[in-house]
């Protein structure tokens, strides 16, 4: 027989099985084969690869010999059968991945289209607006009037109130150049100025231009608008017209046109380069508390203390629409549009964020879960989620393709949540009120966190890139935080 564990006598040069041997010399103490003494210390182990052991006598018959044939045979057809089983699988799984791939082409192709003719109709409908203003409509009936044309618009929107269940994916790549988290968490105060008047301090509003970061726009409570250059480090325009605080600006993204919203009531539409009111909106008649622009860039979404939200023309300041819940009976706190501009957000003094259609016009969802007015709301990029802040200390994260909160952030006790704005990347979330906080979506943990403000910081913005981060405050100031 191989021994298992085999070994060397230096006496006798014979091997042993040392199980066998380690008996014998402790029973006997000297070699079995020439008697002379040893010891197991003297014994040396030999390395060999793993014996075969031969097969039993019984296993040497012809019929023996074939039922091992017999057994390896079936073990190779089952292992040849779980193979076959796999590759079918897989067959399966990428058949199932072409055809998805090509549905998804399809609905692309599809939207493209619908897209195009949605852009035609309104470039045929602009110059037809021959719309009804919402001043000379009673207000019980202004939601349920709409003239042609407004109808016109809203059908080449071409969606339905089920849009917001079917959200795709705008498809846009995270930039090379954005800052990384790492880095952001070593950004520094670079620059702080004083804007507006000094006899009413307090910056109440925020905006950067969205193709050229360096251009921002404030709203002060003296009623001015002020468009400041960042990289001149200078004031370029002092808009003024309000009769009250600016609570909201807009740096139109393509023109060099900006907005304003007041508790005056009124909208207005400002030229840069000729530093004035070019177009007065009267779409309330109560304080306006929330504006948003249309990814068309020709329409603006306003919501109001008077319960209304109105979408209006910039171009010739008419009011296409204007709508209330009349279940609610509540007033509007902000209002956002998707980037997709077919849906939007609107927050309610009872905590109530609501999302409505465009084209239908109607509340195609309710998201309860705070405890106090909504303050801010905003939009991620790709349109999966919704922040949402309000005067109960704490910033909820909402999945709109499943409709449900999925994240809740709570602050420090007595937080007040004056501003939420994604980055254009959709990779940092950044918080100002209390003072100034930036998280890092998907993970949701906060990576900066700013104090400077003496005041209540009133609004926040990214650069482009999130290179810097700009904030403004009751404290009448602008500042910028960078490496």
């Amino acid at each position: 027989l191989v021994p298992e564990h085999p070994c060397v006598s230096p006496v006798s040069n014979q091997v042993f099985e040392r199980r066998l041997i380690e008996k014998y010399i402790a029973e006997n103490g000297v070699d079995p084969i020439n008697g002379q003494p040893l010891s197991e210390e003297q014994l040396i182990d030999i390395k060999v690869s793993h014996p075969i052991r031969p097969k039993a006598p019984s296993a040497t018959s012809i019929p023996a010999i074939l039922k091992s044939l017999q057994d390896e045979w079936d073990a190779v057809m089952l292992h040849s059968f779980t193979l076959r089983q796999q590759l079918q699988t897989t067959r399966q799984e990428l058949s199932h991945a072409l055809y998805q791939h090509d549905a998804a082409c399809r609905v692309i192709a599809r939207l493209t289209k619908e897209v195009t003719a949605a852009r035609e109709a309104l470039a045929t409908l602009k110059p037809q607006a021959g719309l009804i203003a919402p001043q000379a409509t009673p207000a019980s009936q202004t939601a349920a009037v709409v003239s042609n044309s407004s109808r016109l618009f809203m059908h080449s929107l071409g969606v339905g109130e089920k849009r917001f269940l079917h959200l795709e994916s705008r498809g846009k790549t995270v930039p090379e150049d954005l800052i990384r988290a790492e880095d952001l968490g070593k950004f520094r105060q670079v620059a702080s100025h004083g804007l507006h008047s000094a006899s009413i301090p307090g910056i109440i509003s925020l905006d950067l231009c969205p193709t050229d970061t360096n251009k921002v726009l404030t709203g002060g409570a003296d009623k001015n608008v002020v468009v400041f250059d960042r990289r001149e480090e200078q004031i370029v325009a002092t808009l003024k017209g309000h009769t009250k605080k600016v609570s909201s600006v807009i740096y139109h993204p393509a023109q060099s046109v900006v907005f304003s919203a007041s508790p005056d009531s009124t909208i207005r539409v400002w030229s840069v380069t000729g530093g004035n009111c070019v177009q007065v909106i009267r779409a309330h008649e109560a304080s306006v508390t929330g504006l948003s622009l249309h990814a068309t860039g020709d329409y603006l979404l306003s919501s109001s203390e008077d319960q209304y939200w109105a979408f209006s023309d910039i171009q010739t300041g008419r009011v296409l629409t204007k709508v209330t819940d009349e279940t609610a009976g509540c007033a509007l706190t902000c209002a956002q549009f998707h980037p997709d501009g077919l849906i939007f957000g609107t927050g309610t003094a009872d905590s109530q964020i609501k999302i409505w259609d465009l084209k239908e016009r109607t509340n195609v969802a309710n998201f309860p879960g705070h405890s106090g007015p909504v303050t801010s709301i905003a939009f991620s990029e790709n349109g999966y989620y919704l922040a949402t802040g309000a005067q109960d200390s704490s910033l909820k994260l909402w999945d709109l393709r499943k409709l449900k909160n999925f994240k809740t952030i709570t602050l420090d006790n007595n937080y007040e949540v004056k501003s939420l704005v994604f980055d254009q990347s959709g990779t940092y979330l950044a918080v100002g009120g209390s003072d100034i906080r930036v998280y890092i979506c998907k993970q949701w943990s906060e990576v900066l966190n700013f104090s400077d403000h003496s005041g209540l910081v009133t609004g926040v913005a990214f650069g482009e890139h999130a290179q810097f981060l700009a904030s403004t405050g009751m404290d009448r100031s602008l500042k910028f935080y960078s490496l």
